[in-house]
C-alpha cells in the first residue's frame, strides 16, 4: 500500500509563502516610527558626548547637525525608491540595488554592506545590552558577589535564543515599541542627570593630551561613532514592506509620516544628550556617557535598565532581515522545509555567531567606529543617493544633482577615515586586552 504524503499546514504554507514571496502587508504608519526609532536611537547615542571629546564644540556639533541632514534625505529617498517601478515593491534593501546595478553587480554591492550593518549592529548591542545588564546589578544590589562582564553578555545572548524564534516584524511590534520608548527615555535621563550635576572640577574641552597621530586615528573613529548613531537605512525598505500600498495611499506616504517622526524624536534625543554631556565632562567623558554618571543611583540603575530593553528590541529589529536571508537560503540550496526547525537551527546559530564575537572583542566605542564606518556611512550617507542618480537620474548641475554628489563626496571620506580609525584602534586596546574576562 502506498501512502500518499501528507499536505503542508496552512500555517507552514503560509511561513513558506512569507519566506519566499515577502511579509505581509498589515502594518500602520506608527509602525514605522518605532521601528525606525529602534533601529536608529541605539547604543550609539551614548557616544556621542564622547565623539564630541575627540571633535571639539565646532566640529562636533557640525558633524552632528550634517549627518542628521543627510540621512533624512537618504531616508527619504528610499521611501521614494521602494516603489520606484509601477506595480513592483522593491521589499529588501538587496532587490533595489538588483534594481540599479544589476542582478550580480547589485547583489555584490548591496547584501555585503547590509549584513555589515545588521550584523554589526548586534554584535554591539550583545555587548552594550550586557555591560548595561551588569552596571545595573551592581549599583542596584551593592552587597551582591560581581561577576565576569562576559557572563553578563551571555545572559543578554541567550534570552535572543528565545526571542528569535517570533516568526517576522509584526510579531516583534510590541518588543519594538517597548524599545523605542526606553531609547527616549534613557536618552533624556542621559542629559537631565548632567544638569543638576553641573560641570566637573577642572573640566576641559581642550583636545585629549595624547600624540598627534593617536589623537588623528581617535578622531577617524569618533566620525565613524556618528555614523554608527545614524544608522537605520538598512532595513528601511524592510520596515516599509510591511505597510500595504494601494494607488490612493501608497506606502510611502505612510512611511515618510512615520520616518519624520522618528527623525524628530532622533533630533531630542541625540543633540541635548552629545552638548550636555561633553558639557558637564569635557574630555574625560566616558565611551558611554552612563557609566560617567554616579548619581542619583536610582536614576542611573534605571538608565541602565532601559537600555538594556531597548538593545534587546534593537537586536531583533536588525536580525529579522538577515533571518529571513538564511532562512530562505537554507530552504533553495538546501531543500530545507519551512517551519518551527528551520527557525531554530537558521536563527540560533546566528545569535551563537554574534553572541561569540560580542564576548571576544567587547571594545564598545572602537565597535561603534569601525562599524559605524565600515557599514553604515554607506548604507545610510551615499548608497541610497548613487541609486537615486541612477534610477531617477536629475538633471546635471541641478541643486538634487549637486546635493548628491555632496552627500556622496561626504559619505565616503566619513567611511575610509572612520574605518581606518575603528580597525586601528581595536588593534591597540586588543593588545592590552585580558580576553573573556
Amino acid at each position: 500500500m502506498v501512502s500518499t504524503p501528507s499536505l503542508p499546514s496552512k500555517e507552514t504554507q503560509s511561513e513558506q509563502k512569507e519566506v519566499e514571496n515577502g511579509p505581509a502587508r498589515r502594518a500602520k504608519w506608527w509602525y514605522s516610527t518605532f521601528h525606525t526609532v529602534t533601529a536608529m536611537i541605539g547604543a550609539g547615542v551614548l557616544s556621542l558626548p564622547y565623539a564630541m571629546a575627540y571633535l571639539g564644540w565646532g566640529p562636533g556639533i557640525l558633524m552632528l547637525l550634517l549627518s542628521w541632514c543627510l540621512t533624512l534625505n537618504t531616508m527619504w529617498q528610499m521611501i521614494q525608491l521602494h516603489e520606484c517601478v509601477p506595480g513592483t515593491r522593491f521589499d529588501r534593501y538587496i532587490d533595489l540595488g538588483r534594481h540599479a546595478f544589476g542582478p550580480k553587480l547589485g547583489a555584490w554591492i548591496v547584501l555585503p554592506q547590509q549584513l555589515i550593518v545588521q550584523v554589526g549592529c548586534d554584535i554591539v548591542y550583545m555587548v552594550i545590552g550586557g555591560k548595561c545588564l551588569k552596571q545595573f546589578v551592581e549599583i542596584a544590589c551593592t552587597d551582591c558577589t560581581q561577576i565576569k562582564q562576559s557572563y553578563w553578555i551571555m545572559i543578554f545572548g541567550g534570552i535572543h535564543f528565545f526571542l528569535s524564534q517570533l516568526p517576522n516584524f509584526n510579531s516583534v511590534a510590541c518588543v519594538s515599541l517597548a524599545a523605542a520608548v526606553m531609547s527616549l527615555s534613557y536618552s533624556t535621563i542621559a542629559w537631565v542627570a548632567c544638569l543638576p550635576r553641573g560641570r566637573i572640577d577642572n573640566v576641559s574641552y581642550a583636545y585629549k593630551p595624547i600624540s598627534k597621530t593617536d589623537l588623528l586615528f581617535r578622531v577617524f573613529n569618533a566620525l565613524g561613532q556618528i555614523s554608527f548613531a545614524f544608522a537605520g537605512h538598512a532595513v528601511t525598505l524592510e520596515i516599509q514592506a510591511t505597510i500595504p500600498s494601494t494607488p490612493e495611499k501608497p506606502s510611502k506616504i505612510a512611511m515618510w509620516n512615520g520616518a519624520i517622526c522618528a527623525y524628530f524624536i532622533n533630533a531630542i534625543c541625540y543633540f541635548p544628550v552629545a552638548i550636555i554631556g561633553y558639557w558637564t565632562f569635557g574630555q574625560d567623558v566616558n565611551d558611554n556617557i552612563l557609566m560617567s554618571l554616579e548619581k542619583p543611583s536610582w536614576l542611573i540603575a534605571s538608565a541602565n535598565l532601559m537600555v538594556f530593553i531597548h538593545v534587546v528590541g534593537s537586536y531583533q529589529v536588525y536580525a529579522m532581515p538577515v533571518f529571513d536571508l538564511i532562512e530562505r537560503m537554507m530552504m533553495r540550496r538546501l531543500n530545507f522545509p519551512p517551519g518551527v526547525a528551520l527557525r531554530l537551527v537558521a536563527r540560533s546559530a546566528y545569535v551563537a555567531f554574534t553572541l561569540f564575537f560580542g564576548v571576544t572583542f567587547p571594545f564598545f566605542g572602537d565597535l561603534l567606529g569601525f562599524f559605524g564606518g565600515f557599514g553604515f556611512a554607506p548604507t545610510s550617507y551615499f548608497l541610497p543617493s548613487i541609486m537615486w542618480m541612477i534610477i531617477k537620474k536629475p538633471k546635471k548641475f541641478s541643486i538634487n544633482w549637486f546635493i548628491n554628489w555632496a552627500g556622496i563626496y561626504i559619505g565616503v571620506c566619513i567611511m575610509l577615515a572612520s574605518t581606518v580609525g575603528g580597525l586601528r584602534n581595536i588593534i591597540a586596546d586588543s593588545s592590552t586586552y585580558s580576553f573573556y574576562t
